[in-house]
């Protein structure tokens, strides 16, 4: 038996909060927020209630040290933005402090959604972690960054890691080191970090070859516009489902464009449960509801009689 084979016949599930993620549990649904909130909390705000509203499980935010992240030279760069003229500003004003942070925790703790974010730097993973979080998120931008992969992992939390443009070596790499932390307590996720992402470029079958290869549930983080795509990835086996959420696609920020709105998050995680309560177990019978209308409309049951002549 090859590797392959031994990490098909292994339990392929991880416990996030209080949801189980794999194959055979619900899809894990989180509606990103990221920075589509603009550096304003009852924007943040509003964006939770939209993913509550829409079935999702989780919404995820990110965590910059923005003098650590960004080199002095980057942030001086001019780039006029709401919040003054520099990539510097604008990238400090997208920021939640622990004011902010505090506030997300308890409204989605009243609000009964889980939430977590993906941390670029070693002290913003330091920063979350005092909110207790239930995993943390790799972003596909950090996936290379061993010492921020070691940091986060010895936290011994679950990690959700987000694999666009990444090779397979890349990827094996990554799972060696968080193997040595957290053992297999993590969900890798196809992604194509393009924004937005073109159809030809999704690639969904990676889907199925992460499945074949990892012993890991495996999910799709979408960049696309529209949802259908996306939720064609569960069909390939997505277990967790991410797509960035908006109030507003034609609303100020970089990744807006990228996002869904209110109505297409609401109807991605409708056609996803859809797809649940459709798929069966592959195993092939008679429904109950299905006998009288075999008496109304077979005419003979005779296909097992004499087969001996047959």
């Amino acid at each position: 038996m090859n590797q392959a084979d031994r990490n098909k016949n292994k339990s392929r599930t991880v416990a996030i909060g209080n949801k189980i993620i794999g194959e055979n549990e619900p899809c894990f649904i989180i509606a990103e927020i990221g920075i589509n909130h603009n550096g304003d909390i009852d924007l943040a705000k509003g964006l939770i209630d939209v993913a509550v509203k829409a079935g999702a499980d989780a919404v995820k935010f990110q965590k910059r040290t923005v003098n650590v992240v960004y080199t002095p030279e980057e942030l001086a760069t001019p780039r006029p933005n709401p919040f003054g003229e520099t990539n510097g500003d604008l990238k400090n004003g997208l920021e939640f402090g622990m004011d902010e942070y505090s506030e997300i925790n308890k409204y989605c703790k009243d609000l009964d959604i889980m939430w977590f974010a993906s941390c670029w730097d070693e002290g913003s993973v330091d920063f979350i972690d005092e909110f207790n979080p239930p995993c943390y998120k790799i972003a596909s931008a950090s996936i290379t960054d061993r010492d921020l992969l070691n940091h986060t992992a010895v936290k011994g939390k679950p990690l959700i890691i987000s694999t666009g443009m990444s090779t397979m070596e890349e990827i094996r790499e990554v799972i060696r080191i968080v193997e040595k932390h957290i053992g297999n307590q993590y969900v890798l996720l196809h992604c194509t970090s393009t924004y937005p992402a073109t159809t030809e470029e999704l690639n969904l079958k990676v889907i199925e070859s992460f499945k074949s290869e990892f012993n890991a549930p495996v999910g799709y983080s979408g960049h696309e516009t529209g949802m259908i795509t996306t939720v064609m990835a569960t069909v390939f086996g997505a277990s967790v489902i991410e797509r960035h959420i908006t109030l507003d696609r034609a609303m100020w920020g970089s990744d807006q464009a990228a996002s869904l709105g209110v109505n297409g998050l609401e109807a991605m995680c409708g056609y996803i449960r859809l797809w649940e309560r459709a798929k069966g177990d592959g195993n092939k019978i008679v429904f109950d509801s299905e006998l009288p209308v075999i008496e109304k409309l077979r005419r003979n049951n005779t296909l097992f009689v004499d087969k001996a002549v047959d």
